[in-house]
């Protein structure tokens, strides 16, 4: 009888109590921009006080991440991406064997969050309280709409999707058009690290967001159905009729919100990483994440774990 996968995990790394075995040295752990709350407020340092190591975070956009890993910019021990599909860019030799396996870690969903000081507040309101559909609220002449950049960010590119699906949804063709122009619309197109600075100081009326960035800073938001939201994996099936190209002509096709965990190949710290991915998924860590609004899943792995995570005969 094979164990577990995530039992295997468990127990093949350190305990949180064992000395003998603990890491020593730092961890550097490039994260989805989505995620700067968790990581540098709870995660990282309650991993510090757990385990002994330090840790260094520096989060982005998760394709801007790949890329930068992928040309040797950044030498992380632990890759947090918010689509597993970005992890795809790095495995398999055309792609430099960077990365040989990933984990899944939590779920998310999309909103549209908004200035309460905004002229259109009121607008806002009532979409958010069920009273007129989100898309009306966002149609007003002069609003200023934030999203990031499809080409880095797959919040960027979830933001098409979720507007393609409402077309259908809604039964309102051309509505992605309508609101938010271009894909690389540069009058919508900010920075990931950037855009929840921008709606709170008023440069943007509205921006869209993932839930738990909503939820962490305060910011009111409109919920939206799930048949649109990207929020669940029982509808995956109908997320996928939404599909969007880049520039490379890679397509993207729609998808529950999952979060992905990997340990690269040449991370320098390897011992480090596992720990940390252990504290990931211990009920200290996910008690965490939960904490930011964020779903946690059983880690299921996709590829070839290293020799720690494989499953015993």
């Amino acid at each position: 009888m094979r164990m577990p996968l995530v039992a295997l995990l468990l127990a093949s790394l350190p305990a949180p109590g064992r000395t003998a075995d603990k890491p020593k040295g730092a961890v550097s752990v490039l994260y989805a921009g989505s995620l700067v709350n968790l990581m540098e407020k709870d995660l990282g340092p309650a991993f510090e006080k757990a385990s002994g190591c330090s840790y260094q975070g520096e989060g982005k956009g998760s394709v801007a991440l790949a890329r930068m890993i992928k040309d040797g910019l950044r030498r992380p021990d632990v890759f947090i991406s918010a689509d597993p599909k970005v992890d795809e860019l790095l495995m398999g030799k055309a792609h430099g064997d960077e990365v040989r396996w990933y984990g899944l870690l939590f779920r998310n969903e999309m909103v549209i969050g908004y200035n309460g000081k905004s002229r259109f507040a009121d607008r806002f309101a009532k979409a958010a309280a069920g009273q007129t559909p989100f898309y009306e609220a966002l149609e007003a002449e002069g609003l200023r709409l934030g999203r990031t950049d499809p080409r880095l960010d797959p919040k960027g590119y979830r933001s098409i999707l979720l507007f393609e699906l409402a077309e259908k949804h809604y039964r309102r063709p051309g509505l992605t058009a309508k609101i938010l122009g271009a894909a690389d619309n540069p009058d919508q197109v900010f920075p990931e690290e950037q855009l929840e600075a921008r709606l709170e100081s008023g440069q943007i009326d509205a921006g869209i967001f993932y839930r738990n960035e909503a939820e962490e800073r305060g910011i009111p938001y409109i919920a939206l159905p799930r048949q649109i939201n990207l929020g669940d994996p029982a509808l995956d099936q109908k997320y996928a009729e939404a599909e969007y190209v880049d520039s490379s002509g890679k397509t993207f096709h729609g998808g529950a919100i999952v979060y992905s965990i990997t340990i690269p190949r040449n991370a320098p710290h390897h011992d480090a990483a596992l720990a940390f991915v252990e504290f990931c998924l211990s009920d200290a860590g996910r008690a965490l994440l939960k904490k930011h609004g964020l779903a946690p899943m059983k880690p299921v792995f996709t590829g070839e774990p290293p020799a720690e995570l494989r499953a015993a005969p």
